[in-house]
């Protein structure tokens, strides 16, 4: 199974992704974690993608796609993956289209997690405080958050007119989120 998880940088989707992980034997493909790994590498890539993310800004679709298409087939073997942050633009939703074609495989489901914009600062405000992740900086964070707003809108109808969009409340318990994202994916009405 391929799985999308949408939604907004803090809205839940890594803590969902590794619970799933967890029980449904799949791999995780997170950007933002690969990003990280790529920072903390101190590679030439690294460094570029430090100084796009520090001023908020979206690293290419090109370095981005590179990054998923190197893991692609280890999560195929896996059983299925987990796309966290990843596509968030149309360009990038058919580069993974023609990836996972390919390999004879399709993303089976997309899940939408609603969240609230300004919960969401509130989060990422504590999150910076607690934890210090650079990207998580408040003033670059609202950055990402409306080009998030901004680059992702025209995937919901790409995904919804095949039939693929669930949408979930993301701003419920992780329990809560958590038994509404299994529902979708086993068929059922949450």
């Amino acid at each position: 199974m391929n799985l999308i998880l949408f939604g907004p940088p803090a809205a839940g989707k890594g803590t969902q992704a590794k619970r799933l992980v967890e029980q449904r034997g799949m791999v995780q493909l997170s950007t933002g974690d690969m990003l990280r790994e790529a920072i903390a590498s101190g590679s030439k890539l690294g460094l570029e993608c430090q100084a796009i993310m520090s001023r908020g800004e979206l690293v290419s679709d090109a370095i981005v796609i590179a990054l998923i298409e190197a893991r692609l087939k280890e999560a195929e073997d896996a059983g299925g993956a987990i796309f966290d942050g990843f596509p968030r633009t149309v360009p990038q939703a058919e580069a993974l289209d023609a990836m996972l074609a390919k390999l004879d495989k399709k993303i089976d489901h997309v899940v939408r997690l609603k969240v609230d914009d300004a919960a969401l600062m509130e989060r990422i405000a504590k999150r910076y405080a607690d934890q210090g992740r650079p990207d998580d900086n408040p003033d670059s964070f609202k950055v990402r958050l409306d080009a998030y707003n901004r680059n992702t809108a025209p995937l919901l109808p790409y995904y919804g007119d095949k039939g693929l969009l669930t949408e979930v409340d993301g701003m419920g318990s992780i329990d809560s989120v958590a038994a509404a994202i299994d529902a979708a994916l086993d068929g059922k009405t949450a």
